[in-house]
């Protein structure tokens, strides 16, 4: 490709409305434009890496025997209605009517369709199991997008879905999705964690990983143990339980509880401050509405409750922390000073770290009070003891037990999930088994971010200067440079060693433009592509500037050192 034709518009400012490096090195770069906010139009660079990303992913998932399909982006509300998504989904579902007022939604997912599809193509089990997949633009109104193409309204994904006659056909399906996706994301060249998950609003009742980049701009938590190979989400990750509660007596040497006077002191650090003992002492206690009932849950005080594994406990739709009128009215004491002795009418959640714990102190349900020496176990029953806080750093590994937890931040790319009948029992889809009797089918789930991985690996994958791309997802495999195209020796080099490259099926930028040498050299380092190939004053000699971009080795060749030196960077990868 001749640069001086390509629509490749860099800059050398920052866009105010850029946050992030990659969604900075995109603008900057040419790769793509805003023309909404989370909405992008792909330049030809951008879309040149898309497309290399798209095919890895294609090539892994008809390797593991998955069969591509495409499905339609407008779905109508019917389908929507059979599993209820249409009102638990929320305000990211884009919702649209036609011209005969009936509903229909751009496709933020393909469950429902999909199950549908097969329920009326699939009808016995000797032509089960069956995986499919596409790669398709989906749509979710999201309510702040921002970070370029990392969280945007519309973005490209490939979505697969496995239906099996038994759970243990859907487990082998699984591992193999769980080996592809590791397949894929090292191809991408991506530093990466599988990690535990929660499954979210796709749902599912068997076992689902998400495939974190890492990046300390991620949006997301993972938990990690120093010793094992034990990682989670924050919204899943567990702990080993260590009961003992720091600085306060055994439950069985604990005196009766007794109230004491804390005027105007609400929260655990006013409380620390005044009382003179560790956030661990505590029992901290607040008050949920979890679809219209109301619940306490009771936390240490150096833990937050983590409302996805209580949303997971009730099986609900909605979790809510109670507002203070509500609080006032159910425990008769204003917000901070809640405690879960005495309480009436609601159900008590305890977490699992402390339903064995000693004494501690806890709100009073009476203004400008707490109690201390409370015992979990003697002074207040718990409806159900569970885990529902998030783990810390420094807590023990909930698999090795020897390992401490640590954390990292990570961009979600990829998500697979073991659905199980969530979808395929709303929608209806069985098929005859052996006996000629109708059985459900059991299904499973596996998508990636396609055009979030760009993003993942911009954020990876660059320096002072610009991006540094993974020779298996470069949009150009080779940036060539003659530094003066007045000069007929240098342009006479480069295209000749232009089209000896191209000959050989290698992807060659060639920067013909009547520029400064200075504007060109800035250009290649932004754009990033692995390796550069400057025609200079020697090219009289036949030697050029050889520079790979990832490390900044430099050194001079001869042509024909240079092309076999390309052959070998291009054909190893």
């Amino acid at each position: 490709m001749r640069q001086n034709r390509m629509i490749l518009p860099t800059l050398r400012e920052v866009p105010k409305e850029a946050e992030v490096i990659s969604h900075k090195l995109m603008l900057r770069a040419g790769l793509v434009r805003q023309l909404a906010a989370g909405v992008y139009t792909y330049l030809p660079l951008g879309l040149r890496v898309l497309k290399k990303v798209e095919n890895i992913v294609r090539e892994e998932m008809n390797k593991s025997g998955a069969q591509e399909l495409m499905m339609s982006v407008l779905q109508p509300a019917e389908v929507w209605h059979n599993t209820g998504r249409w009102d638990d989904y929320g305000p990211e579902l884009v919702r649209l009517k036609d011209r005969h007022d009936r509903d229909f939604v751009l496709g933020p997912t393909h469950e429902e369709v999909i199950t549908a599809l097969i329920k009326d193509e699939i009808n016995s089990y000797k032509k089960l199991p069956i995986n499919v997949y596409q790669i398709q633009t989906k749509f979710r109104d999201e309510r702040r997008p921002r970070f370029g193409l990392m969280r945007g309204r519309e973005f490209l994904m490939k979505d697969a879905y496995s239906f099996h006659t038994s759970w243990e056909s859907l487990n082998e399906t699984y591992d193999q999705m769980y080996k592809t996706y590791n397949s894929i994301f090292s191809r991408l060249g991506l530093n990466f964690r599988p990690v535990e998950a929660n499954a979210g609003a796709i749902g599912g009742s068997g076992r689902n990983h998400e495939f974190m980049v890492l990046a300390d701009v991620g949006e997301d938590t993972i938990a990690t143990c120093t010793h094992c190979d034990y990682a989670a989400n924050l919204e899943q990750a567990t702990a080993h339980l260590e009961y003992a509660a720091a600085g306060v007596a055994p439950s069985a040497d604990a005196p009766v509880f007794e109230k004491i006077h804390t005027p105007n002191t609400k929260t655990i650090d006013q409380l620390v401050s005044s009382l003179g003992v560790e956030a661990s002492s505590f029992f901290k206690t607040l008050l949920y509405i979890i679809d219209g009932k109301t619940v306490a849950v009771v936390v240490r005080g150096d833990h937050e409750v983590n409302e996805l594994k209580l949303k997971g406990l009730f099986d609900a739709k909605s979790v809510e922390l109670a507002d203070d009128a509500t609080i006032e009215r159910v425990t008769g004491a204003p917000t901070g000073f809640i405690g879960p002795v005495g309480l009436k009418g609601v159900e008590v959640i305890v977490d699992e770290a402390i339903a064995n714990a000693g004494a501690g102190f806890a709100g009073a349900n009476e203004r400008d009070y707490h109690l201390q020496n409370v015992v979990p176990s003697r002074d207040f029953a718990a409806g159900r003891v569970a885990d529902v806080r998030n783990v810390l750093e420094g807590d023990t590994c909930p698999k090795c037990k020897e390992g401490k937890i640590e954390f990292y931040r990570g961009i979600e790319c990829g998500h697979i999930f073991e659905l199980g009948t969530k979808y395929s029992v709303p929608v209806g889809a069985t098929y005859l088994d052996e006996n000629q009797k109708a059985q459900t089918m059991i299904m499973g789930c596996y998508g990636i971010g396609v055009s979030r991985i760009m993003s993942a690996v911009l954020e990876q994958s660059n320096d002072d200067n610009g991006i540094i791309w993974p020779m298996p997802i470069a949009p150009f495999q080779v940036h060539l440079i003659p530094v003066n195209v007045k000069d007929e020796t240098q342009v006479k080099v480069a295209e000749q060693l232009y089209a000896r490259l191209q000959q050989q099926g290698v992807e060659v930028l060639l920067d013909d433009r009547d520029e400064r040498a200075g504007v060109k050299f800035k250009d290649s380092d932004l754009i990033g592509l692995p390796v550069r190939v400057t025609v200079g004053k020697k090219a009289e000699e036949g030697i050029v500037e050889f520079k790979v971009r990832k490390t900044g080795e430099s050194q001079e060749l001869t042509l024909e050192q240079a092309f076999e030196e390309i052959l070998g960077l291009v054909l190893g990868h």
